[in-house]
């Protein structure tokens, strides 16, 4: 059973994890998808200290770092750790990379021989790092701040994996998939099995909330969504609760549109996130009223800013007010954002707060 049916933790003084618990909040705690990135300055001279992206990735006291700017310079009641989804296909064995301007690159997973030369057994040595990375700035962070460690969902992570880079038509993961669905369900479960290793690692080392990014949920019809979305999803959550029930994690079903309720209703997640397009008012009525939300600016909105933001922002607070709400992006933070515009979009939740 999913664990916002019913509220049964003691308010913790932080203001993001109680929500998760689902206490409804006067005010909603906020963070960021991808608020640590390029478009802080002091994130840029980091990175043009590390090198490259999976260099500052695997470069402990540097991905502490940049994780606790945003915190620093914006007090979000969240900080969510510097890594990246593809650490896992990476920790497993499989070549990954990434083309400075054009994104990751993998080598394509396709076959069985290719899934025989993949391993769980070797994610926890090579991504001790990113493990250090959590309890450097768990130690670091103010005390009502909550840490969030993250996963890519199932199959998120195999359509890199088969199509070794980002795509457009999902030609390869879609024709393993829907041709030979017995094969690909071995690949979802390895992926199933080292996300349950790599979240429990994250959350021994510090994490005191996780979340399951399922950036390509939106490409797969239905059954197929309940199948390789939901399903994979299920396993990991039930399986991640009996090792660390108190921990609450969310689910961001990117793009799943009128598959939210079914995931709602069936991941088991503690949390649902919701993209861009999902209207705030809808949501609030088909989804469940205990059931905690978060999310949904448009990033762009963040880019613009101004009288524009402000009329947004401030729809999404009043259709969610009385719920348990995390305030979030529908996406990650562009990195044409100004700065200011953060500082304004905190300013406009705090003041908010207060009426």
């Amino acid at each position: 059973m999913s664990g916002w049916k019913t509220v049964t933790h003691t308010p913790t003084g932080k203001p993001l994890l109680d929500t998760l618990r689902g206490h409804v909040q006067q005010s909603p705690p906020f963070w960021l998808m991808r608020q640590a990135g390029r478009y802080l300055p002091e994130y840029r001279a980091v990175r043009a200290k590390a090198g490259g992206f999976l260099d500052l990735c695997y470069a402990p006291e540097l991905a502490a770092e940049v994780t606790l700017q945003p915190i620093r310079r914006y007090g979000m009641d969240a900080a969510i750790i510097f890594s990246d989804i593809l650490v896992v296909p990476h920790g497993i064995g499989q070549p990954v990379w990434f083309e400075e301007g054009e994104g990751p690159r993998l080598e394509p997973v396709r076959d069985a021989t290719a899934l025989a030369g993949l391993s769980v057994d070797r994610l926890p040595g090579k991504l001790a790092p990113v493990y250090e990375a959590l309890a450097r700035t768990r130690a670091a962070l103010p005390p009502e701040t909550t840490l969030i460690g993250f996963a890519g969902a199932p199959w998120t992570i195999a359509s890199y994996m088969v199509e070794g880079r980002g795509s457009k038509e999902y030609l390869e993961v879609k024709r393993w998939a829907f041709g030979d669905p017995e094969g690909f369900d071995r690949l979802i479960a390895l992926i199933v099995d080292a996300t349950v290793e790599h979240l429990s690692l994250q959350i021994r080392a510090g994490a005191e909330v996780v979340q399951l990014f399922d950036s390509w949920a939106g490409v797969l019809p239905e059954a197929a969504f309940r199948r390789w979305s939901i399903a994979p999803i299920r396993a990991i959550v039930d399986r991640l609760r009996a090792r660390h029930p108190d921990v609450p994690i969310i689910g961001f079903p990117r793009g799943a549109a009128h598959n939210y309720p079914a995931y709602a209703a069936d991941a088991g997640v503690d949390a649902v996130g919701l993209d861009t397009v999902v209207p705030v008012g809808w949501a609030a009525g088909a989804l469940p009223p205990t059931l905690p939300l978060q999310g949904n600016l448009d990033p762009v909105m963040l880019v613009v800013g101004g009288a524009a933001m402000e009329r947004e922002v401030c729809g999404i607070l009043d259709a969610f007010a009385g719920r348990p709400f995390v305030f979030n992006l529908g996406h990650g933070i562009l990195q044409y954002t100004p700065p200011d515009n953060v500082a304004h979009l905190t300013r406009v939740l705090r003041e908010w707060r207060r009426t």
